[in-house]
């Protein structure tokens, strides 16, 4: 069975961008269309989400100067104690093979029985 884990670092990236006030994260986030309550943009910092809209997500991004990867870190955890990183593109033990190219078999072009169009003949 696996387990999702998943680590939300708003706050550390808002930190690191010298915002420190939910106030000013919030009128960013109204200069890109998303009008939420000071209650909401305070949980949103403060708590990880279970659920988050992509506009608002995209909205984050954006006023923040950072992407997906930046905000989320997760985890996908097997029943055998092995953690891989879901952004990791490495794989792990438990990564699928990375896709074979496929190459359409060459074809054998056979010239139908019968006199030719074109050739020679014998009269």
């Amino acid at each position: 069975m696996r387990t999702i884990k998943y680590y939300w670092h708003l706050r550390q990236v808002m930190a690191n961008r010298g915002l420190f006030a939910t106030t000013e994260l919030a009128r960013l986030l109204a200069e890109r269309g998303i009008e939420l309550s000071p209650a909401q943009v305070h949980r949103l910092v403060t708590q990880t989400p279970e659920r988050l809209s992509l506009p608002i997500l995209v909205a984050l991004c954006d006023a923040l100067g950072c992407t997906s990867e930046d905000l989320i870190e997760g985890y996908v955890a097997t029943g055998a104690g092995r953690v891989r990183k879901v952004a990791d593109n490495t794989g792990g033990a438990d990564a699928p093979p990375p896709p074979s190219p496929k190459r359409p078999r060459r074809a054998d072009i056979v010239p139908p029985p019968g006199p030719q169009p074109g050739g020679t003949s014998t009269q």
